[in-house]
């Protein structure tokens, strides 16, 4: 065999094993689909599942269409927009901490929409079997979260481009910009009303029982367009993995693909935020692990960090409705209890 045809084999068995990688997580993600359709405070058999999504009169039908099929594609959805945040956000910062919930976008974005339910009025106390917040102006959420996520992504741009400033220096701005949003939002349910002050708390904690169908259709049209860019300018990014001289040496425009990664991330940000809450480390874990599996080719390390997000996401939403059944527990609670260990494991790394 030539030197040529072994560089061929080669690069197609590479290849191969990242779509396998890809496979085994649609799989994957299918699998716990139909466990999250299952399981819950009305379990329900695989019978019972096949009649009520073909039968709308069947037992159980009204549980699966309006309540469990709604749930899982939002937790889908935001679970694929949280693992592209930080895969991307990674990249252009060049810094494994970097994240939307880490670098204080996340918290800016929940400002943003705290300021459209108290003062705004965009937002109010649903009374339904789950009490979740009920967005009764979706677009005026999602972009008032947009502006707040602007604040925080803002910031990172402008010490990104400051000359010997570490990724240490980074995160604890990022610190700084989250204990700042938090403050405001506890300045806003200061003056709030009781109504309001419930509502904000509830719809903070983060959780996928929020979205009704319509949001899920908002979220997924908005992600659509960035999973496109992102997948377009894969090789700007693996550029970007070899440091910004290489990067400007093969013709990308850093500055340019640096603020509109940063920008679009924070957008699909804003949008989860804006409809299911705070919904922390996902966009952490990821990419992180994901890259440790995958390598550093953004062509494969995008989509599975999409689909390993919306895995960990269904899983963890999953877990809290069966772990203290019938009580169901925010999703964002267990996503916290996943996200910091391997937060810390990151940071003694970094020290060593």
């Amino acid at each position: 065999m030539s030197f040529k045809d072994k560089t061929v084999t080669d690069y197609k068995s590479y290849v191969r094993n990242k779509v396998y990688i890809g496979v085994f997580l649609v799989l994957a993600l299918i699998v716990f689909v139909i466990i999250s359709i299952k399981v819950g405070a009305a379990d329900l058999s695989i019978s019972q599942i096949i009649n009520g999504l073909i039968n709308s009169q069947a037992y159980g039908a009204s549980i699966i269409w309006n309540i469990r099929i709604p749930r899982i594609l939002a937790a889908i959805i935001a679970g694929c927009c949280m693992g592209i945040e930080g895969c991307i956000m990674q990249n252009v910062l060049r810094n494994p901490l970097a994240s939307p919930y880490t670098m204080g976008i996340t918290q800016g974005a929940a400002f943003g929409a705290a300021f459209a339910i108290i003062v705004l009025g965009a937002g109010t106390l649903n009374s339904t079997q789950t009490d979740a917040v009920f967005i009764n102006n979706p677009y005026l959420t999602v972009f008032m979260a947009f502006l707040g996520a602007m604040i925080g992504v803002t910031t990172i741009l402008i010490l990104a481009r400051v000359r010997g400033v570490t990724p240490e220096v980074m995160i604890l701005a990022g610190v700084a910009m989250t204990s700042l949003f938090l403050a405001g939002i506890q300045f806003l349910q200061y003056f709030a009303s009781d109504t309001q002050v419930a509502a904000t708390v509830f719809w903070t904690f983060g959780d996928v029982g929020k979205a009704m169908w319509n949001d899920v259709w908002i979220m997924f049209i908005l992600l659509i367009p960035a999973l496109i860019y992102f997948m377009y300018h894969a090789w700007d990014y693996n550029s970007l993995e070899s440091g910004e001289e290489t990067a400007k040496g093969l013709g990308v425009n850093t500055d340019r693909i640096r603020i509109h990664g940063m920008l679009i991330s924070s957008f699909t940000a804003a949008v989860t935020v804006a409809f299911l809450g705070v919904i922390g480390f996902v966009s952490l874990i990821a990419p992180h692990i994901m890259r440790r599996i995958i390598g550093n080719d953004h062509r494969f390390l995008i989509p599975t960090s999409a689909l390993f997000g919306a895995l960990i996401l269904l899983v963890s939403d999953t877990v809290a409705r069966i772990i203290l059944s019938p009580i169901v527990l925010p999703v964002g609670i267990i996503t916290s209890f996943l996200g910091a260990p391997l937060f810390f494991y990151i940071i003694m790394k970094m020290r060593r």
